[in-house]
């Protein structure tokens, strides 16, 4: 069913994206606080990962930066003080990303206990800014963006900060990486932004390699299988 574009935009996206991000940061932890600490294969691709979610972080926050804050900005004036808290959450997430990324470089080449150990101590001083921020923006911010822009306005803020810059294999991985372990509800949403033909590609082309991917760095035992599955 299409959508009206003169609909309300519907920011459920938004709390998937960030539950994705807390889900795999808090199995990072996990896997670095194991009785038996990662070694080899394992700790290369976990550190991999990080990197990569700090890249997506990255790249998510100046998405918001160059469009969404400030078309709101625009649309929206009474917003500018959430607005402004907005911009100076992320101030100061940027360099808890870069220390983040500093500690996972030095752990990715040494293995050594006081190295796992700033990167756990990197985690944490990242989600001490990172998760107010994700509850404030999901909470907060995303019910104005809602009532402020139509679905057409969100799609097309959509479209050209996070798919159109992307390649399909890259979109792939971010999306068995959104459903991984995701709800019905959750799933439907991921699922129905894509049109059928591509939909059935991206579902079943990059299954295996993201089951393998999360296999190494997680181990075979963690759970990634959709819910609606």
């Amino acid at each position: 069913m299409k959508t009206d574009p003169n609909a309300p935009a519907s920011t459920d996206m938004m709390g998937i994206v960030h539950s994705a991000l807390r889900r795999d940061l808090t199995r990072t932890t996990t896997a670095l606080t194991a009785a038996h600490p990662p070694g080899g294969a394992q700790r290369a691709a976990l550190s991999a990962h990080v990197i990569w979610m700090m890249d997506f972080l990255h790249g998510h926050h100046e998405g918001e930066d160059a469009g969404l804050w400030p078309l709101m900005r625009s649309l929206d004036p009474a917003a500018g003080d959430l607005l402004d808290q907005m911009e100076q959450d992320h101030a100061r997430i940027a360099p808890e990303i870069e220390a983040l990324r500093v500690a996972t470089r030095g752990y990715s080449v040494d293995g050594a206990d006081t190295t796992r150990n700033g990167l756990i101590d990197a985690l944490a001083s990242l989600r001490l800014v990172l998760d107010p921020h994700l509850h404030r923006e999901e909470t907060e911010m995303m019910p104005i963006v809602s009532r402020t822009l139509t679905h057409a306005r969100w799609e097309a803020f959509n479209q050209e900060h996070y798919i159109r810059t992307k390649s399909k294999t890259e979109l792939g991985h971010e999306g068995h990486w959104l459903i991984d372990s995701i709800d019905t509800a959750g799933y439907t949403i991921v699922v129905g932004n894509v049109a059928p033909i591509p939909r059935f590609v991206l579902l079943h082309a990059f299954a295996g390699q993201y089951a393998r991917a999360c296999a190494t760095r997680w181990g075979p035992t963690v759970p990634i299988r959709p819910l609606a599955a």
